[in-house]
């Protein structure tokens, strides 16, 4: 039977972590401030501005919150970007995505000061992960690192295969197990063959955005499989990419949806507002 690793229980961990260290910040006279913009009221979005919103309150992190209307233009919405780089009390700048049509999220996550890009996104920041330099490392991918290490999954010298390519999870991913000195493959939409491929997998990160996409014959026996996607089925009930019942009996630890991974990107979130006080002082 494979290890359910609880995303709910290390990603309080991580928090209570955090707390303690703004704690000891509050006690030499240094406050965290989070700004947390929101364009629209897309439900999905609301949802995870509320939880940033009580992960910062449990932390003991200020949060700022602007809830823009749908009808904004990217002409206010980076005047106030603008704004907040410049106020030396705000430590991090969070923009959620998606942003209405109106408005182009490229040129959103460029104008985010980079010592303040808590979310990880802008391309300094992923230049810097790149190349193995310090600065913010987007919130999932980081999150999946210590999902592995806490549940005591050596990363070096194993084969990992992340199914999906994309900037905020696939490729920076792909990055952080490398740096872990795994040995990685990305697959994706044009990958041949991706059974043969997947089944190779000592660690399998599933990013591919499709429900219960990965059954057991995409799995190698004893893998350890984390599934990133979050979808609702016909029952709307929510499940991931992996379809957990079938592959849960082949690996040999399994990351469930909901309780995996979800918890642990706003865990990271928090994190990386913390780090922000030492990035902000460069």
């Amino acid at each position: 039977m494979a290890l359910r690793i609880d995303g709910k229980a290390i990603s309080m961990q991580i928090k209570d972590e955090c707390k303690e260290k703004v704690a000891s910040y509050k006690e030499k006279g240094i406050e965290i401030k989070l700004a947390v913009i929101q364009v629209g009221n897309d439900p999905a979005s609301s949802v995870y501005v509320g939880n940033k919103k009580k992960a910062c309150a449990y932390v003991g992190i200020e949060s700022l919150s602007y809830e823009l209307p749908e009808e904004t233009t990217q002409d206010e919405l980076l005047g106030l970007i603008k704004t907040l780089n410049e106020r030396e009390d705000v430590n991090g700048i969070l923009v959620q995505l998606p942003l209405p049509e109106q408005i182009d999220e490229d040129l959103v996550i460029k104008a985010i000061d980079p010592r303040k890009d808590v979310d990880g996104f802008h391309p300094q920041s992923v230049g810097a992960l790149s190349i193995g330099q310090p600065g913010y490392v987007s919130c999932t991918p980081a999150g999946i690192i210590e999902l592995l290490e806490r549940s005591g999954v050596e990363i070096e010298g194993k084969e990992c295969v992340v199914i999906g390519r994309s900037n905020i999870v696939g490729k920076p991913m792909a990055l952080l197990l490398l740096r872990k000195n795994g040995t990685v493959t990305i697959c994706h939409s044009r990958t041949k063959n991706l059974k043969e491929v997947t089944k190779r997998a000592d660690i399998l990160v599933a990013a591919i955005g499709k429900p219960k996409f990965i059954t057991k014959e995409y799995v190698k026996e004893g893998a350890v499989v984390i599934d990133v996607g979050i979808h609702r089925n016909e029952n709307n009930k929510l499940c991931g990419d992996v379809d957990y019942d079938d592959v849960e009996p082949v690996a040999s630890a399994i990351t469930p949806v909901p309780g995996g991974v979800g918890p642990m990107t706003i865990a990271m979130l928090m994190h990386n507002c913390v780090e922000s006080v030492a990035l902000l002082k460069k």
